[in-house]
Protein backbone atom coordinates (compact mmCIF):
# COMPACT_ATOMS: atom_id res chain seq x y z
CA UNK A 1 0.00 0.00 0.00
CA UNK A 2 1.48 3.52 -0.97
CA UNK A 3 -0.34 6.71 0.83
CA UNK A 4 0.62 10.11 -0.53
CA UNK A 5 2.40 12.37 1.84
CA UNK A 6 1.07 16.18 2.50
CA UNK A 7 3.55 18.84 2.66
CA UNK A 8 3.50 22.04 4.18
CA UNK A 9 3.31 24.01 1.18
CA UNK A 10 0.60 22.33 -0.04
CA UNK A 11 2.11 19.74 -2.56
CA UNK A 12 2.00 16.15 -1.89
CA UNK A 13 4.28 12.97 -2.64
CA UNK A 14 4.33 9.61 -2.41
CA UNK A 15 5.47 6.73 -0.11
CA UNK A 16 7.33 3.57 -0.71
CA UNK A 17 5.08 0.98 -0.69
CA UNK A 18 3.99 0.05 2.67
CA UNK A 19 3.83 -3.64 4.45
CA UNK A 20 3.77 -3.27 7.91
CA UNK A 21 4.45 0.24 9.65
CA UNK A 22 1.84 1.73 7.97
CA UNK A 23 0.68 5.95 9.62
CA UNK A 24 -2.91 7.02 10.20
CA UNK A 25 -4.31 8.20 7.04
CA UNK A 26 -7.32 9.09 5.64
CA UNK A 27 -8.63 7.88 2.23
CA UNK A 28 -11.09 9.23 -0.77
CA UNK A 29 -14.24 7.66 -1.69
CA UNK A 30 -15.27 9.54 -5.53
CA UNK A 31 -16.19 9.23 -8.46
CA UNK A 32 -14.13 9.13 -11.31
CA UNK A 33 -14.33 11.19 -14.39
CA UNK A 34 -12.95 10.85 -17.93
CA UNK A 35 -9.74 8.99 -17.85
CA UNK A 36 -8.18 11.65 -19.45
CA UNK A 37 -9.24 14.27 -16.05
CA UNK A 38 -7.85 11.70 -13.40
CA UNK A 39 -4.29 12.05 -11.99
CA UNK A 40 -2.49 8.74 -12.46
CA UNK A 41 0.54 7.42 -10.54
CA UNK A 42 2.78 7.86 -13.30
CA UNK A 43 1.73 11.85 -12.88
CA UNK A 44 2.23 12.05 -9.24
CA UNK A 45 5.96 10.07 -9.82
CA UNK A 46 6.81 13.02 -12.72
CA UNK A 47 5.22 15.69 -10.56
CA UNK A 48 2.71 16.43 -13.11
CA UNK A 49 -0.99 15.81 -13.64
CA UNK A 50 -1.73 19.61 -11.55
CA UNK A 51 -3.87 20.92 -14.60
CA UNK A 52 -6.26 17.43 -14.89
CA UNK A 53 -9.87 18.21 -13.09
CA UNK A 54 -9.14 15.30 -11.00
CA UNK A 55 -6.16 17.26 -8.90
CA UNK A 56 -8.41 19.30 -6.98
CA UNK A 57 -9.79 16.29 -5.30
CA UNK A 58 -6.81 15.01 -4.14
CA UNK A 59 -5.58 18.73 -3.03
CA UNK A 60 -8.69 18.74 -1.08
CA UNK A 61 -8.29 15.20 0.47
CA UNK A 62 -4.70 16.22 1.53
CA UNK A 63 -6.11 19.43 3.19
CA UNK A 64 -8.91 17.69 4.58
CA UNK A 65 -6.72 14.94 6.39
CA UNK A 66 -4.38 17.75 7.60
CA UNK A 67 -6.88 19.43 9.44
CA UNK A 68 -7.74 16.20 10.81
CA UNK A 69 -4.30 15.59 11.96
CA UNK A 70 -3.58 13.40 9.34
CA UNK A 71 -0.47 13.81 7.60
CA UNK A 72 -0.74 10.76 5.15
CA UNK A 73 -4.19 10.28 2.81
CA UNK A 74 -4.86 7.25 0.27
CA UNK A 75 -6.56 8.30 -3.61
CA UNK A 76 -7.47 5.13 -5.84
CA UNK A 77 -6.34 7.44 -8.98
CA UNK A 78 -2.70 7.94 -8.34
CA UNK A 79 -1.45 5.87 -5.31
CA UNK A 80 -2.57 2.35 -7.26
CA UNK A 81 -0.17 1.43 -10.61
CA UNK A 82 -2.76 0.14 -13.04
CA UNK A 83 -0.49 -0.34 -15.46
CA UNK A 84 1.04 -3.30 -13.06
CA UNK A 85 -1.81 -6.40 -13.20
CA UNK A 86 -0.58 -7.77 -10.29
CA UNK A 87 -0.75 -4.70 -8.11
CA UNK A 88 -3.96 -3.85 -9.37
CA UNK A 89 -5.38 -6.99 -8.38
CA UNK A 90 -3.60 -7.08 -5.01
CA UNK A 91 -5.11 -3.54 -4.61
CA UNK A 92 -8.43 -4.84 -6.00
CA UNK A 93 -8.73 -7.61 -2.95
CA UNK A 94 -7.40 -5.31 -0.51
CA UNK A 95 -9.64 -2.19 -0.81
CA UNK A 96 -12.77 -2.94 2.10
CA UNK A 97 -9.42 -3.70 4.63
CA UNK A 98 -7.89 -0.30 3.42
CA UNK A 99 -11.18 1.05 3.92
CA UNK A 100 -11.72 -0.54 6.99
CA UNK A 101 -8.13 0.58 8.62
CA UNK A 102 -8.45 4.35 7.60
CA UNK A 103 -8.62 6.87 10.28
CA UNK A 104 -11.42 8.89 8.14
CA UNK A 105 -13.25 8.39 5.04
CA UNK A 106 -14.35 11.69 3.06
CA UNK A 107 -16.72 11.45 0.29
CA UNK A 108 -16.24 14.02 -2.11
CA UNK A 109 -19.60 14.38 -3.91
CA UNK A 110 -18.13 16.45 -7.18
CA UNK A 111 -21.89 16.88 -8.65
CA UNK A 112 -23.17 18.18 -5.04
CA UNK A 113 -22.64 22.49 -5.38
CA UNK A 114 -23.40 23.83 -1.92
CA UNK A 115 -22.34 27.38 -2.63
CA UNK A 116 -23.55 29.81 0.24
CA UNK A 117 -24.14 26.86 2.44
CA UNK A 118 -22.87 27.12 6.40
CA UNK A 119 -22.97 23.61 8.06
CA UNK A 120 -23.92 25.50 10.90
CA UNK A 121 -27.11 26.62 9.98
CA UNK A 122 -29.49 22.88 8.97
CA UNK A 123 -32.07 24.67 7.71
CA UNK A 124 -30.45 25.62 4.52
CA UNK A 125 -29.70 21.69 3.92
CA UNK A 126 -32.11 22.21 1.18
CA UNK A 127 -30.09 23.75 -0.82
CA UNK A 128 -28.07 20.77 -1.24
CA UNK A 129 -30.21 17.66 -0.12
CA UNK A 130 -32.16 17.36 -3.68
CA UNK A 131 -28.70 16.68 -5.56
CA UNK A 132 -27.55 14.56 -2.36
CA UNK A 133 -30.15 12.07 -3.56
CA UNK A 134 -28.98 12.35 -6.88
CA UNK A 135 -25.80 11.88 -6.29
CA UNK A 136 -23.75 9.30 -8.97
CA UNK A 137 -21.69 7.90 -6.28
CA UNK A 138 -24.75 6.08 -5.14
CA UNK A 139 -24.81 4.11 -7.93
CA UNK A 140 -21.39 2.88 -7.75
CA UNK A 141 -20.33 -0.49 -6.74
CA UNK A 142 -18.15 0.10 -4.41
CA UNK A 143 -20.50 2.46 -2.27
CA UNK A 144 -21.66 -0.44 0.04
CA UNK A 145 -17.96 -1.31 1.31
CA UNK A 146 -16.93 2.57 1.05
CA UNK A 147 -20.15 3.07 3.64
CA UNK A 148 -19.51 0.53 5.90
CA UNK A 149 -16.27 -0.23 6.14
CA UNK A 150 -14.57 3.06 7.71
CA UNK A 151 -14.83 3.88 10.98
CA UNK A 152 -15.73 7.32 10.08
CA UNK A 153 -17.45 8.51 7.05
CA UNK A 154 -17.65 12.38 6.11
CA UNK A 155 -19.74 13.64 3.16
CA UNK A 156 -18.32 17.23 0.95
CA UNK A 157 -19.41 19.30 -1.62
CA UNK A 158 -17.96 20.10 -4.34
CA UNK A 159 -16.34 23.00 -3.02
CA UNK A 160 -15.06 20.84 -0.23
CA UNK A 161 -17.55 21.96 2.23
CA UNK A 162 -19.15 19.78 5.17
CA UNK A 163 -22.12 18.36 4.20
CA UNK A 164 -22.66 15.86 7.14
CA UNK A 165 -21.53 12.79 8.49
CA UNK A 166 -22.61 9.19 8.15
CA UNK A 167 -24.58 9.10 11.06
CA UNK A 168 -25.89 12.77 10.35
CA UNK A 169 -26.95 11.72 7.27
CA UNK A 170 -28.35 8.38 8.07
CA UNK A 171 -31.85 8.54 6.97
CA UNK A 172 -30.57 9.61 3.71
CA UNK A 173 -28.13 7.32 3.17
CA UNK A 174 -30.91 4.34 3.90
CA UNK A 175 -34.00 6.61 1.64
CA UNK A 176 -31.81 6.42 -1.14
CA UNK A 177 -29.63 3.25 -1.03
CA UNK A 178 -31.33 0.84 1.00
CA UNK A 179 -28.67 -0.21 3.01
CA UNK A 180 -30.99 -0.46 6.97
CA UNK A 181 -29.42 2.01 9.41
CA UNK A 182 -28.17 -0.23 11.62
CA UNK A 183 -25.67 -1.41 9.25
CA UNK A 184 -24.76 2.13 8.80
CA UNK A 185 -24.01 2.21 12.81
CA UNK A 186 -21.75 -0.84 12.38
CA UNK A 187 -24.30 -4.16 12.53
CA UNK A 188 -23.08 -6.75 10.51
CA UNK A 189 -24.77 -7.75 7.43
CA UNK A 190 -25.23 -11.12 7.95
CA UNK A 191 -27.84 -10.03 11.04
CA UNK A 192 -30.25 -9.05 8.42
CA UNK A 193 -33.17 -10.92 6.58
CA UNK A 194 -32.63 -12.15 2.64
CA UNK A 195 -34.67 -9.09 2.00
CA UNK A 196 -32.93 -6.56 3.45
CA UNK A 197 -29.80 -8.05 1.98
CA UNK A 198 -31.24 -8.45 -1.40
CA UNK A 199 -31.92 -4.23 -0.98
CA UNK A 200 -28.62 -3.56 -0.50
CA UNK A 201 -27.24 -5.52 -3.09
CA UNK A 202 -28.04 -3.03 -5.90
CA UNK A 203 -25.54 -0.78 -4.44
CA UNK A 204 -22.98 -3.38 -4.15
CA UNK A 205 -22.30 -5.12 -7.66
CA UNK A 206 -19.11 -5.05 -8.60
CA UNK A 207 -19.69 -4.17 -12.54
CA UNK A 208 -18.19 -1.15 -12.47
CA UNK A 209 -14.27 -2.47 -11.42
CA UNK A 210 -13.55 -2.24 -14.90
CA UNK A 211 -14.45 1.04 -15.67
CA UNK A 212 -12.96 2.40 -12.38
CA UNK A 213 -15.59 3.88 -10.26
Amino acid sequence: MRLLEFKSHGEFSLTKDLIDLIPPYAILSHTWGDDDEEVTFKDVTEGSGKSKAGYRKIQFCGEQAARNGLKHFWVDTCCIDRSNNTEFSEAINSMFRWYHKAAKCYVYLSDVPANGYNQANQSFQWMWEPAFRKSRWFTRGWTLQELIAPPSVEFFSLEGKLLGCRNSLERQIYEITGIPVQALQGSSLSDFSVKERMSCNRVQGINDVATHN
